[in-house]
């Protein structure tokens, strides 16, 4: 039995040493920029980005990825594409742990708050920046990029976490709400140039009135749905940005489940009631109700402005199914319209930490490349976002561009360059919500009880205060926000963060095998008494 109990506590020991080893590391080291870019080094980068099975969008990705070669040829990119942001999540947090993470990622702070808990994988820009030589506007660079004093501030500002900047704004949008003007006059109303939630309100309970024969009177249909958000967080988190009411800090402390809210979600609940109001995840896409004629306020994206109106070129239902009508694109529902307040969106770019100093940099200059006016122009056209620099804003080609709106109805499509105008017209009422690790969470939670409340009035289930308060408890508990901050649990996350998979692994061995133990002296200790 000694010989036994030896050759496991001989196999603890060594696992005890290989776990010491794994538990010493601290993560990497942080990146220190070289003092010059070794162009005689070959460098491979991969670029993982998003597409929505828009071929111009991935031409453009190729294009920037060939011209930036032609520049660097010692720096080859490849190109890996997602339909989804959460998809490309996901796949980092899991390539953290094995440390196969991309160089460049096309993401979200949010994102970038969870991915920063294993320490420098995620680079620090501000010292890159900066950089005389190959910073913004830096003098060894091989291309004419933007200074840090031409790209939009408010956008900039977005990618900060903490005192630091972990990523390049990419491409800009905010949300629109896509209006089917002829309808709303249909009702007896004018389109206001910024519309109120009352009035919002007021016409999609209006046009639920049926005829005799059970047809919507305004578009003559049996279905309508007048009032459809594809975005619920965003939904929520804009309504309480303009009552001013908590949503979270920066400390990471969780302010959303008050008297405001549940206000709110009341109102909600009152209009899915009658049918007035739907949500994307429930009813399906709204650009395609709106471009049928069964939907008068589509909520989206203005990067999905190509996807709206009777000649969208981007448009999902038959040909058949389209009605015409005209199109009016407006800044989303507001309590106040003396002060405008609407979500800023659209992609960043952050950089991986990698061993070699040299491939971080080679990352670095073509991500910066991105902000090139030829790259964000480009971009830009193919959808209602808006270019990330003055410079680009500022180019004439893309002036001349903004002024041939309604030109045809595919590069110059009349609903998508409204789209871009409206935000360039606001991008000083833009927002961003705090960014931790557990943010994104709390995004989801948001977003959640809007869906909640409105599944249940289609239930004909009853939505009181006793309701409300079981959905705050349950989205304390299913999105991990059950304390009155997040800011210890993200602490304590980020700690367990920086451990290493592999030494998780050597703990869960070690108390096995004590186990073991335990049990085989148990076991033969109970065989000698019964002897």
């Amino acid at each position: 039995m000694r010989k036994k109990i030896a050759i496991i506590m001989t196999f603890m020991s060594l696992a005890s040493l290989v776990l010491t080893g794994c538990h010493g590391r601290k993560g990497m080291e942080p990146f220190v920029i070289p003092e010059e870019f070794d162009e005689a080094a070959a460098y491979n980068i991969t670029f993982w980005a998003k597409n929505d099975t828009n071929k111009t969008q991935t031409d453009i990705y190729k294009k920037a990825i060939a011209d930036f070669n032609k520049l660097y040829p010692n720096i080859h990119v490849d190109l890996r594409l997602y339909t989804d942001y959460g998809k490309i999540y996901n796949d980092v947090i899991t390539n953290i742990s094995t440390g196969t993470t991309p160089n460049v990622c096309i993401t979200y702070p949010d994102h970038i708050a969870t991915y920063m808990t294993g320490d420098n994988t995620v680079v620090s820009l501000d010292e890159l920046m900066n950089d005389q030589n190959f910073g913004f506007g830096g003098d060894k660079l091989a291309y004419d990029g933007p200074t840090k004093d031409e790209i939009v501030p408010e956008f900039l500002e977005e990618c900060e976490i903490g005192d630091d900047h972990y990523a390049l704004p990419y491409m800009r949008s905010t949300e629109a709400c896509y209006i089917n003007k002829t309808l709303v006059e249909k009702l007896g109303y004018d389109v206001p140039d910024v519309l109120t939630w009352d009035y919002v309100w007021e016409v999609s309970e209006k046009a639920m009135e049926k005829d005799e024969e059970g047809n919507f009177k305004v578009n003559g249909q049996k279905v309508l749905i007048p009032f459809i958000y594809k975005s619920t967080d965003n939904m929520m988190i804009q309504m309480l940005k303009q009552k001013n009411a908590p949503y979270s800090t920066s400390e990471g402390e969780i302010g959303i489940f008050n008297d405001t809210t549940r206000d709110l979600l009341y109102t909600v609940a009152k209009h899915a009631e009658t049918g007035a109001f739907s949500t994307f995840k429930i009813s399906s896409y709204p650009g395609n109700f709106l471009n049928a004629g069964q939907c008068i306020f589509a909520i989206d994206s203005t990067a999905g402005a190509t996807w709206m109106g009777s000649h969208a070129p981007l448009s999902d239902i038959h040909e058949s199914k389209k009605v015409e009508f005209e199109t009016a694109v407006r800044p989303v529902p507001q309590f106040d319209t003396s002060n405008i307040s609407m979500i800023s969106q659209g992609p960043s770019i952050c950089i991986f930490n990698k061993e070699d100093a040299g491939e971080v940099l080679a990352s670095w200059l073509f991500a910066q490349y991105m902000l090139t006016d030829e790259v964000q122009m480009a971009y830009s056209e193919t959808e209602g976002y808006v270019p990330v620099t003055t410079k680009a804003r500022n180019n004439p080609e893309y002036i001349d561009y903004l002024n041939r709106e309604g030109e045809d109805h595919s590069s110059h499509y009349e609903v998508k360059i409204q789209a871009a105008k409206l935000l360039l017209a606001n991008s000083e009422n833009t927002f961003v919500t705090p960014v931790f690790n557990g943010s994104a969470s709390l995004r989801d939670a948001s977003g959640q009880m809007i869906e909640e409340v409105t599944k249940a009035r289609r239930r004909k289930i009853t939505v009181d205060d006793a309701f409300i308060d079981k959905l705050y408890g349950n989205m304390r508990s299913l999105y991990r926000l059950d304390s009155a901050t997040a800011a210890g649990r993200d602490a304590s996350d980020k700690e367990l963060g920086k451990l290493p998979s592999a030494s998780r692994n050597l703990l869960i061995i070690l108390l096995i095998l004590w186990i073991t133990i335990i049990i085989y002296i148990t076991v033969s200790k109970q065989q000698r008494l019964n002897k």
